[in-house]
């Protein structure tokens, strides 16, 4: 895809105003970093970051029986959400293959919102309408959104100057309508950061006000904008998979560790189900695990060695600037899945140790007494 057809958010013109520097991503013109990967990186851990995420797809569900639905599309049980809460659940294929990772919100029974990744929203929103009834209208609102993430210890102190109730009282995962600068939207205390922060989903046509109020008000607090190199050196550090990478369409919620957003007891039938049910009970021959190493950088497609044979792959790798370590995500026999498991990386034609490690690599520290 060439430049001149690559998609722009709506808050493309801020990007190049603040000087980021723009790359193709999913479609879009993005920015991958500002002030740079690391500074971003840490502005986050340390205080407050702005992204822009208007890139991901939103999908809605109206109509009586909205929540019963999305139950017989994807692995986690939305019926037994609360009104306002949101979760985290994967949509598979017949034989349990990812299709696609997503947020769940949960307005009522007769209205949910589904937030889905920039690159597989055409195949998502098709798979979805397979789906629609009479009753309930499924319809790809996308266009009408601009999402912003406000992520950092202090992105709570900032969002509510911003922000109408006060959200920050929301436990995570927990929504509620209000409005930002005056605009509606749905104020989500949800991220992909691995620190405390929330999803403000504002109007296309309001965005460049609330992130403008957003920096302007965020100054004192040292807020930073950042890009999608941030975004994914913080996400890594969390073990969180990134759809294309750690996770698609030939591989299971089960050897991804993903386990958890399987309900194999939920009433509903969706697809995946029955495949799922036979991967738990016969066990994964491959695990997604963890790795660290002493030397090098491993990157996605490098090859897993194990008894000096390829045995898996990377899928995504770094050096993580909050541990200071070479970190990376991988594919391993489910014989060397256990943390203390050695195995090797070949980069570069040079095999390098690596050891497998528990997860997350990183744990946001906890408040001192007082603070």
């Amino acid at each position: 895809m060439s430049d001149t057809e690559l998609r722009r958010t709506p808050l493309h013109a801020v990007h190049r105003q603040l000087g980021g520097r723009m790359v193709p991503f999913a479609g879009y013109e993005m920015p991958v970093q500002y002030s740079g990967v690391v500074d971003e990186h840490r502005t986050v851990r340390s205080a407050v970051g702005l992204f822009d995420v208007s890139h991901m797809g939103e999908v809605e569900f109206r109509g009586p029986g909205a929540s019963e639905t999305v139950d017989r599309i994807v692995t986690n049980h939305v019926s037994r959400l609360d009104d306002g809460q949101a979760c985290y659940t994967v949509m598979c294929k017949e034989d349990g293959g990812i299709l696609d990772d997503l947020v769940v919100y949960k307005y009522s029974s007769e209205r949910v919102l589904i937030c889905v990744n920039a690159a597989n929203r055409q195949k998502d929103v098709q798979w979805m309408k397979a789906f629609a009834s009479a009753e309930c209208a499924i319809e790809d609102t996308s266009e009408t959104w601009a999402q912003i993430a406000v992520q950092g210890p202090k992105a709570a102190e900032l969002v509510a100057q911003v922000t109408s109730p006060d959200p920050t009282g929301l436990s995570s995962y927990r929504f509620i309508e209000g409005s930002a600068e005056g605009a509606p939207a749905l104020l989500a205390r949800t991220g992909y950061t691995g620190e405390d922060g929330f999803e403000l989903y504002v109007p296309a046509e309001r965005a460049e006000t609330v992130w403008g109020s957003l920096i302007e008000r965020g100054a004192p607090l040292g807020v930073k904008p950042a890009g999608l190199g941030a975004r994914d050196s913080l996400r890594l550090e969390m073990c969180f998979p990134l759809y294309g990478n750690d996770i698609d369409e030939t591989t299971q919620p089960y050897e991804a560790g993903l386990g958890w957003v399987v309900k194999l007891k939920k009433p509903a039938e969706y697809p995946g189900k029955e495949a799922l049910r036979t991967a738990k009970a016969e066990g994964s021959r491959r695990k997604l695990v963890p790795l660290e190493l002493e030397t090098g950088i491993a990157r996605g497609g490098y090859p897993v060695v194990v008894d000096g044979q390829p045995a898996g792959r990377v899928t995504s790798g770094t050096k993580g600037p909050s541990v200071g370590r070479s970190i990376a995500l991988a594919y391993v026999p489910a014989t060397h899945s256990a943390a203390g498991s050695q195995v090797e990386i070949e980069i570069r034609g040079t095999v390098r140790p690596a050891r497998v490690v528990e997860r997350p690599f990183y744990r946001r520290p906890k408040p001192s007494v007082g603070a």
